[in-house]
């Protein structure tokens, strides 16, 4: 036998052996084979797969076996023949298994595509309804926070609400007592009436002495009603805007009724011209004006105009004049004894604000500070005749740490600035001496305050805000006791 036959054998034996094994083995391992194959007697055994074949004509066959003289193996192999029925049939099966198989595979990627898209719906739903969870549980805190906050501002209003109860029945005993008031005026009334038809019934004297007490009940009544403690300020109203950084404007607390003219100084040194306006209206809508040259430049913008004259305190110098409008001359002039001037206790915006002239309820003022007292404020009740010192205070706030101050009440109120937020944070009291530090807003709108004083007719602060002409309402709190009356 040739070695191509040889190879050829070789071949063609390889082939039935994986035929074989895809017939006999490779159902059972998928676990579908149903035939059992079994040896036929007298078989030969199947040198591939240790098996024997169920009829020798359908596999290989081996009829000898030898060697030549150079050691190769010669073997003469018979093929087995092409058409089998019995195998034709187990190829069949198993193809219709591999078939089956496929279709399983198939519908098992489907079956997993399927899967893998809902596990994905799964875990986005999963993710959202945990996004809901968190929302919810914010919301609910949110909630129970806001109803926290809302009972403490409630808690906090009625703390603040509680200490009216006392002060509303002292109102009701104070609206009984100026009903008395009334009753009184009309008896006297009637009396005077009566009088004047019989001269001689009533003693003069004795008339006169009830007509004095009642005024001067009424008086100190009234004086009450318009006195109190600073609880408030409101937003403030822009009534013009004109003029430099700095200034000040007013209007005079005592003028006669229908006398509304304003005044208008711009600057704080080196001018002496004083700007009258016929009335408020005219102030905001034109710059019709009456100008006024004092004897003196001013410093700083601390002046008063009060019952028909202007208060200013002389350029460096710590001499306060008294300059009457009606008559263009100088009235009245004093030195302050020990008051710093020249910039040398100025608030703390500077601008030579050294001495600052004030008006309240009580009368003239003068603010300031002195070596005396350590550069601490220093208040000063004047006499608006002859501007002597009636009383000093000396209180221990430092002038340079001021913003601005004004008078209320005989209560001096101490700004802690003057530019950015601004409070009113300290209070001095002359009435007792004593001190107090309180948190009152003051809104700076215009961001720069030089000019901040108190109007008793008008209860109201006048303002120069960073050239802006302003004005604040303010919120008084009193109690007036019918023994003091």
């Amino acid at each position: 036998m040739s070695v191509p036959l040889l190879k050829i054998g070789v071949v063609l034996s390889t082939m039935a052996m994986i035929t074989n094994w895809m017939s006999q083995t490779l159902p059972s391992l998928v676990g579908l084979n149903t035939t059992k194959l079994a040896a036929a007697p007298g078989g030969i055994p199947d040198r591939s797969t240790g098996v024997l074949p169920a009829n020798p004509e359908e596999s290989w066959q081996v009829y000898s076996s030898a060697q030549d003289s150079e050691g190769r193996c010669i073997c003469t192999v018979v093929a087995p023949q092409q058409t089998m029925c019995s195998r034709d049939a187990r190829t069949k099966q198993l193809r219709q298994l591999l078939e089956k198989v496929q279709n399983m595979t198939q519908s098992i990627q489907v079956l997993d595509q399927r899967t893998q898209r809902d596990l994905q719906y799964v875990e986005k739903m999963e993710i959202q309804l945990r996004g809901l969870e968190t929302k919810f549980r914010q919301v609910e805190e949110s909630h129970k926070q806001n109803i926290a906050k809302q009972y403490k501002a409630i808690k906090a209003k009625m703390e603040e609400l509680r200490p009216l109860i006392p002060v509303l029945e002292e109102y009701k005993a104070d609206a009984k007592l100026v009903l008395q008031f009334k009753e009184e005026v009309q008896n006297l009334t009637s009396v005077l009436n009566e009088l004047q038809e019989e001269m001689g019934a009533y003693d003069y004297e004795e008339l006169q002495n009830r007509v004095s007490n009642l005024e001067e009940r009424l008086r100190a009544c009234m004086q009450k009603l318009a006195c109190g403690k600073l609880t408030g300020i409101s937003d403030p109203i822009t009534i013009k805007t004109s003029g430099s950084r700095f200034g000040s404007w007013m209007t005079d607390p005592l003028a006669p009724e229908g006398d509304t003219r304003v005044w208008y100084m711009d600057g704080y040194h080196n001018n002496r011209f004083v700007r009258e306006y016929k009335s408020m209206s005219d102030f905001m809508n034109s710059d019709n004006f009456t100008s006024h040259r004092l004897p003196h430049p001013w410093s700083g913008t601390g002046q008063v105009v009060y019952n028909g004259s202007i208060y200013f305190n002389k350029f460096q110098s710590h001499i306060i004049i008294k300059f009457d409008f009606k008559t263009s001359s100088i009235s009245k002039s004093r030195q302050l004894d020990y008051a710093g001037f020249n910039n040398m206790y100025h608030y703390a915006w500077g601008g030579h604000s050294d001495i600052d002239l004030m008006v309240d309820e009580g009368g003239l003022w003068a603010v300031y500070a002195t070596n005396q007292n350590a550069g601490n404020i220093v208040i000063s009740k004047l006499n608006p005749n002859t501007l002597q010192i009636i009383k000093s205070w000396t209180t221990n706030h430092p002038k340079r740490s001021a913003g601005e101050a004004f008078m209320i009440c005989g209560t001096l109120y101490v700004t802690n600035g003057y530019a950015g937020g601004t409070k009113v944070y300290y209070a001095f009291h002359t009435n007792s001496s004593t001190y107090e530090y309180i948190d009152i807003a003051l809104q700076n709108k215009y961001s720069h305050i030089s000019m901040l004083d108190y109007n008793p007719k008008d209860r109201a602060l006048y303002a120069w805000n960073n050239g802006h002409q302003v004005l604040y309402n303010v919120t008084l709190f009193h109690v007036i006791r019918s023994e003091e009356l």
